[in-house]
């Protein structure tokens, strides 16, 4: 069976992290689409798509996860096409995995199977969580995989999401 997670992973965080490694060893391939696609250098996506992709192929690469694709899903702003867009970017698959409320309705009207995750250490990681710690110079090295870290290092992403 292949699974679904649509995330903006802004950036990839060690939550994501243990998400992905759990699925890994339940599903044949996990099919990541960064979602927001199109948008960067904001305060809520900061990071590019290329970007985004780099960070989480690092770091699976360096857990030794192999069995995902990433794909790129631009946001439609349009919610009864939505579903249909997203599968037209994405191979085909069994099951969705959110705990987005709205991204679960609009999978079920469409009769596609939808799971809910186990949420790790919400409140730390989050996305929300790390970009507020960066532009506040707070501590957040700890709160993502060293090869996200090094890479945010390396595009001077901290001084991005300051400004």
């Amino acid at each position: 069976m292949n699974a679904l997670v649509i995330g903006r992973f802004q950036p990839f965080h060690n939550g994501h992290l243990q998400l992905i490694t759990k699925l890994s060893k339940t599903y044949k391939t996990i099919i990541i689409g960064i979602g927001s696609s199109q948008y960067s250098h904001t305060t809520e996506n900061p990071f590019s798509y290329e970007e985004r992709s780099q960070m989480i192929t690092k770091t699976l690469q360096h857990n030794n996860i192999t069995n995902f694709t990433i794909h790129p899903i631009p946001d439609l702003h349009d919610p009864p096409h939505w579903v249909k867009h997203v599968t037209s970017l994405t191979p085909t698959f069994d099951v969705v995995i959110t705990n987005n409320n709205f991204t679960e309705q609009l999978f079920k009207e469409k009769n596609y199977t939808v799971k809910h995750t186990s949420l790790y250490n919400r409140d730390e990681y989050s996305g929300k969580e790390i970009r507020h710690r960066i532009k506040e110079k707070n501590p957040w090295k700890q709160l993502v995989p060293p090869e996200v870290y090094t890479y945010i290092q390396k595009i001077d992403g901290e001084n991005r999401i300051r400004q």
